[in-house]
């Protein structure tokens, strides 16, 4: 990613302002829980390590807090110097989604609808077809036994098979009064509802700045410290960004989920039905 210089250079003022505190990046990583890679990319002006918008706000924050600038002075700068970067935009407030976030997640449930609503008239029509051909044999069993032998005077007439050579009378007619079911409903494949949600549950075994997203509604961001938990449910999409992936652990509807990637990598992934059984484990 290009960043474009409008104003100043916030990733000079920050390494600057770090050596005269005489601190290392590695310092400053383990109390901010940033990876020194992004740390890094932002002393050189990098911010392709950066989540976007709050979320990668907070990481300039935390550094320029931890040398001793001013922190919302350091982010004006920020955004000042990269105003046309998806960093500097950021996200509105988190009482409101973003708007080309909410037109995307608009269009995957528009898109979700039609497909079950293509798929379930086809399968709504084969249910009731097979359940109307289903009560077929009971009407056939209700008819009286005379009915069913005019219906069927071939079944009872007799055959070299059914009377011997001797005359003698052929066995009862099994046959001819038991016609064959029809058992066209058997067997009848399942049909998968299309209500599924997916669950998730996190967990982090360091420090670890997490931001999660639920059907296109921002449902948190902070820091996740060891021993905490959060259990999040989706009907549609969930948006996760992680700040350190090696740091946090996750089961989908309640089995242990895959790793987000390596210790310190910058990670955001977007779960929906379609695509939860990439993030599981293969059986």
């Amino acid at each position: 990613m290009t960043a474009e210089r409008t104003a100043g250079d916030i990733g000079r003022k920050l390494r600057e302002a770090r050596e005269r505190k005489g601190v290392s990046l590695r310092q400053i990583a383990n109390s901010t829980k940033i990876a020194v890679a992004v740390l890094d990319g932002l002393e050189h002006n990098d911010i392709s390590k950066l989540p976007g918008g709050i979320f990668g706000r907070a990481f300039v924050r935390s550094f320029a807090a931890e040398v001793g600038l001013d922190p919302e002075a350091t982010i004006q700068e920020f955004i000042a110097q990269f105003r046309d970067e998806f960093v500097a935009v950021g996200h509105p407030p988190s009482d409101r989604i973003e708007d080309n976030e909410a037109l995307e997640s608009r269009r995957r449930t528009a898109r979700t609808f039609l497909g079950l609503l293509v798929l379930g008239i086809p399968a709504a029509a084969v249910i009731a077809y097979f359940g109307w051909i289903g009560r077929r044999p009971q009407a056939v069993a209700a008819v009286p036994e005379p009915a069913i032998a005019i219906a069927a005077p071939a079944a009872a007439a007799p055959s070299p098979q059914t009377v011997g050579d001797t005359g003698s009378p052929a066995p009862a007619r099994a046959d001819a009064a038991a016609p064959a079911p029809v058992r066209a409903n058997e067997p009848r494949a399942s049909v998968a509802s299309p209500g599924d949600r997916i669950v998730i549950t996190l967990a982090v075994t360091r420090d670890c700045w997490v931001s999660a997203t639920v059907d296109g509604r921002k449902e948190f961001e902070r820091l996740m410290k060891p021993g905490d938990e959060r259990s999040l449910e989706a009907r549609y999409e969930l948006a996760l960004s992680v700040g350190d992936a090696g740091a946090v652990t996750m089961t989908v509807n309640g089995v242990e989920a895959r790793p987000l990637g390596k210790s310190g990598q910058v990670v955001t992934v977007r779960l929906n039905p379609t695509n939860v059984n990439t993030y599981l484990p293969a059986r």
